[in-house]
């Protein structure tokens, strides 16, 4: 079987288990002529066990309109947020701290962005996770 033809690539973030067809995943996919419900029930489909998260997927569009998706890991600072328990970062987070996250939650975010992020060594991962938590106005401690 000869290699489809891409003729796009999209990446959206959307919560888990909650697609609909209105902005941005209808206008993003329709400009490509995609089947826009389909996505919809498939995307909700594979979500369903982490209803609310913030989830992204990155589209691949063939030129016979057709689709293949892959879910990533959500974002270090949603999983942060809900680890320490804060709403939002901090506006200022070198002078108002938010909140704590523990080295071990940092720890179990980093083993679950792993996948996604630019290293395979789990302390370089906790190291960016831990930046990351720094950046929103978190303290991390034991």
């Amino acid at each position: 079987m000869a290699k489809k033809e891409v003729i796009a690539k999209v990446k959206l973030q959307i919560p888990a288990g909650q697609a609909t067809p209105a902005p941005p995943v209808g206008p993003a996919l329709g400009q490509h002529g995609v089947n826009i419900g389909l996505f919809v029930s498939k995307f909700n489909e594979k979500t369903k066990s982490s209803p609310g998260i913030i989830t992204p997927v990155e589209l691949t569009i063939y030129k016979d309109k057709t689709f293949d998706f892959v879910l990533k890991s959500p974002p270090a600072a949603v999983l942060l947020k809900q680890a320490s328990g804060i709403a939002k970062g901090s506006g200022v987070p070198n002078k108002e701290k938010v909140g704590k996250v523990t080295k071990q939650q940092v720890l179990d975010i980093a083993k679950a962005k792993l996948s996604d992020l630019n290293t395979k060594d789990l302390q370089e991962a906790a190291k960016m996770v831990e930046g990351t938590a720094r950046s929103m106005g978190l303290t991390v401690g034991d």
